[in-house]
């Protein structure tokens, strides 16, 4: 099932967001959107639970593909130490807040810029369309994050179909976590990130989140991970939540 969404995410040909036709403005992110990403989403911790609802051992780095350098750095993790500096949100930055059990509120902030808060860590994600330019200044936990919409097939009317995805690019990280346990990302990674949605028979909307974090500093090839979110009525259970380094 993985290796056939990862397939079809790969396989979908992008929508280029310019209006068809003279005359008419050019769309913008939230207009050229195929689907409705906004709204409450609760994470669905199917696989991954112990990883993932509990903190791994120092030195865990079980299904993760850390390199030599990666893997020192794990065996070093003080969460002590990340206190004491104030970097105890570094399991929350762009690189792993997404892997976190909680829940995510995605809102339009403006037509061009996607917000995504999670209660997890109490952190604010924004997507840029559009070609906005990269902000200067130090990076930060979330990063710059470009994002687009793409949808199967080069027909007009496409994005009003229900299918695509949204992907976005997530560069400027501040040095991370993947997991709670240390298991680091540089500041030079790379996140790669595939939104899809998916209806059941039922008619319920469930979020489907595939990331690829590519880092030579310390993994030997990109990390590929596929994670679920379900979506809410309402905003049933969101509790946000300090950044804990435990």
């Amino acid at each position: 099932m993985r290796r056939l969404l990862i397939a079809g995410i790969l396989a979908i040909v992008p929508f280029q967001l310019h209006a068809q036709g003279r005359g008419q403005a050019p769309l913008t992110g939230r207009t050229a959107a195929p689907f409705d990403i906004t709204g409450y989403w609760v994470a669905l911790v199917t696989d991954d639970w112990r990883y993932r609802m509990l903190t791994p051992p120092k030195g865990n780095v079980d299904y993760l593909p850390v390199n030599a350098e990666g893997r020192g750095a794990t065996e070093a993790w003080d969460p002590a130490k990340d206190e004491a500096s104030g970097e105890q949100c570094k399991v929350y930055g762009a690189g792993g807040v997404m892997r976190l059990p909680g829940r995510l509120h995605i809102t339009w902030e403006s037509d061009n810029t996607l917000r995504i808060d999670t209660d997890a860590g109490t952190q604010t994600r924004r997507f840029f369309f559009g070609g906005s330019q990269p902000p200067t200044g130090e990076p930060t936990w979330q990063g710059y994050s470009v994002a687009r919409w793409d949808v199967p097939g080069r027909g007009r009317g496409a994005a009003a179909t229900g299918r695509g995805q949204l992907t976005a690019t997530t560069t400027r990280l501040r040095p991370g976590y993947l997991r709670k346990n240390g298991v680091p990302y540089s500041g030079n990674a790379v996140l790669n990130e595939y939104f899809v949605r998916l209806v059941d028979n039922g008619g319920q909307e469930y979020l489907a989140v595939t990331i690829f974090v590519d880092d030579p500093q310390y993994l030997q090839q990109p990390y590929i991970k596929t994670y679920q979110y379900k979506k809410q009525r309402d905003a049933s259970g969101w509790n946000p939540t300090p950044c804990s380094a435990r």
